[in-house]
This record gives C-alpha cells, sequence and structure tokens, in this order.
C-alpha cells in the first residue's frame, strides 16, 4: 500500500455537501474523490518557451528522428494523449 500523509481541513458545510455529492456520482469514497481533484489540479503545467526562442540546430535536426507516437501509444499513455491535445 501506498504511503499516505493525513491532513485535515475545514470546508464550508455547502462545499462539503457537493463534494460528497460529486464523490457518491462517481461512486468514489470522498478522501478518494478529493486526491483526483487534487492530482489534476496540480499536475506540472506544460512548459511554453517565449517567442522568438532560439533553438539549436543541434536539437533542430532531432525532430526528425523521434517518431510520431501511434493511437496505441496516445491510448495507453494519458499524459502523452493529453500534451498532443494542446
Amino acid at each position: 500500500m501506498e504511503a499516505r500523509a493525513q491532513t485535515v481541513i475545514r470546508l464550508k458545510p455547502e462545499l462539503m455537501e457537493r463534494v460528497k455529492y460529486r464523490a457518491k456520482g462517481r461512486n468514489m469514497s470522498v478522501n478518494a474523490y478529493v486526491e483526483s481533484v487534487l492530482e489534476e489540479a496540480t499536475k506540472a503545467p506544460i512548459p511554453k518557451l517565449p517567442k522568438g526562442f532560439k533553438t539549436s540546430p543541434v536539437i533542430e535536426r532531432l525532430s526528425g528522428i523521434i517518431p510520431a507516437p501511434t493511437q496505441e501509444m496516445l491510448e495507453s499513455d494519458e499524459r502523452l494523449a493529453y500534451i498532443l491535445s494542446k
């Protein structure tokens, strides 16, 4: 079993009811639902290069070496699918 850190938070009663409702709708415990929401909200953002950024010619040549991902790769890796959907 994966280690967990225990925490206590205080919520407005109305918010707690909405959280319980959403968790029940997804057939999850409140704890599992809150953890999934926090995981999604804190995923690392995709870094973006500033406009006008000069890429090294070596890096530019590498872009042709890496094959395009297959549909199977996208279906098995949700992060890759997410990155390529943006």
